[in-house]
């Protein structure tokens, strides 16, 4: 427990990126210009973007129809301006869907709102498709081929080494 006249004074708070809900379209343009790795990877690092977690990084992409895997620096103008648009749009729509809900239902209202994530193998409830998953070492990532990657189904690294 810390008691601070500045929340800033705490090294764990310190080291938080803004807040996705105050985010400007400018500020995230020059966070994603400044990072090369994947969309993904950069919305769930809470030093670069704070309050962005796996599901809601899913539901993200899902609405401004990017792919997981494309380069954060290398988004055009009009996908920074979808993204942008998408994380208002989840966020806003997460959060006046909790409000007055008791802790133990918070989670299960959560789950009901989600269009892809942990939707494996169901349809997409935009297209159609099936939703597809890809898991890493101790994550995965849940996405619609067709919302979001012109078709193209990612490889899932575990199920393409049983493949061989």
């Amino acid at each position: 427990m810390w008691l601070v006249a500045d929340p800033a004074a705490v090294p764990g708070i310190a080291a938080l990126g803004p807040d996705a809900r105050t985010l400007g379209e400018t500020g995230l343009a020059e966070i994603l210009a400044a990072h090369n790795g994947r969309i993904k990877t950069v919305l769930t690092d809470q030093k670069a973007i704070a309050g962005i977690g796996n599901a809601y990084s899913d539901e993200i992409l899902h609405t401004a129809r990017l792919s997981p895997f494309a380069t954060a620096a290398t988004l055009s103008g009009a996908q920074v301006g979808a993204l942008h648009a998408a994380m208002r749009e989840v966020l806003t729509d997460a959060t006046s869907r909790s409000v007055g809900l008791q802790a133990a239902t918070l989670k299960g209202e959560k789950r009901s709102g989600m269009r892809v994530h942990g939707r494996t193998g169901l349809p997409c409830p935009v297209c159609g498709d099936t939703v597809r998953e890809v898991s890493f070492s101790e994550r995965s990532f849940q996405y619609c081929p067709t919302c979001q990657t012109g078709g193209k189904v990612l490889a899932d690294r575990r199920m393409s080494r049983l493949l061989k």
